[in-house]
């Protein structure tokens, strides 16, 4: 596996996550520009983006070990801040890289992290998204560095499975009321 020049500065941080997760038993897999530049083309990042499947009570212990690890929370009450938006926001103290942690929940993401692969990046391992997961999850996000995002992907990954990756956007375009979700990622595929 390659390791990008533009991740070099996340590699600390990523080291201590992936110990914070195993740690307090989490399961996870990264996604964000590290996923994308390690399934689609390297690009900078500034931040750590991982998915995580844990109960909002051991919310409390999770940002306990993390802090004992070297993060520190971004925002005053993370935890209830977490538990409302579904999103615990870190800061790696030594290096000041932003780490955040979605708070898996949907059906979808519990069966992303299920189907995730290992990869090996200067001895850390971690779990990456299937090409196809990914892409769904970049198309929900929906920024415009997303979608280029997706363009990249499928350009080294050209035997994704549209039909699976169009039946889930599609499904979050409907329960979003969000069309534009598939219509703008359609072409691309």
């Amino acid at each position: 596996m390659r390791k990008p020049a533009e991740l070099k500065p996340l590699l600390e941080p990523l080291a201590v996550l992936r110990r914070l997760l195993e740690e307090t038993g989490c399961q996870w897999m990264l996604i964000g520009g590290v996923a994308a530049s390690l399934l689609g083309k390297p690009r900078f990042t500034a931040d750590v983006d991982a998915v995580v499947l844990i109960e909002d009570k051991e919310l409390s212990n999770l940002l306990k070990v993390a802090r004992r690890l070297g993060f520190k929370a971004r925002i005053k009450d993370a935890v209830e801040f977490a538990k409302k938006n579904r999103v615990l926001l870190l800061k790696h103290t030594k290096t000041g890289i932003n780490v955040d942690l979605s708070l898996g929940l949907l059906p979808f993401e519990k069966e992303a992290i299920k189907r995730s692969k290992r990869f090996k990046i200067a001895n850390i391992t971690f779990n990456l998204p299937t090409p196809e997961d990914l892409i769904i999850f970049k198309a929900v996000a929906h920024r415009p560095r997303d979608i280029e995002d997706i363009r990249e992907i499928v350009k080294i990954h050209t035997k994704v499975n549209r039909k699976y990756i169009k039946n889930i956007v599609k499904e979050f375009a409907r329960v979003l009321e969000m069309p534009e979700i598939w219509q703008d990622i359609e072409s691309i595929l």
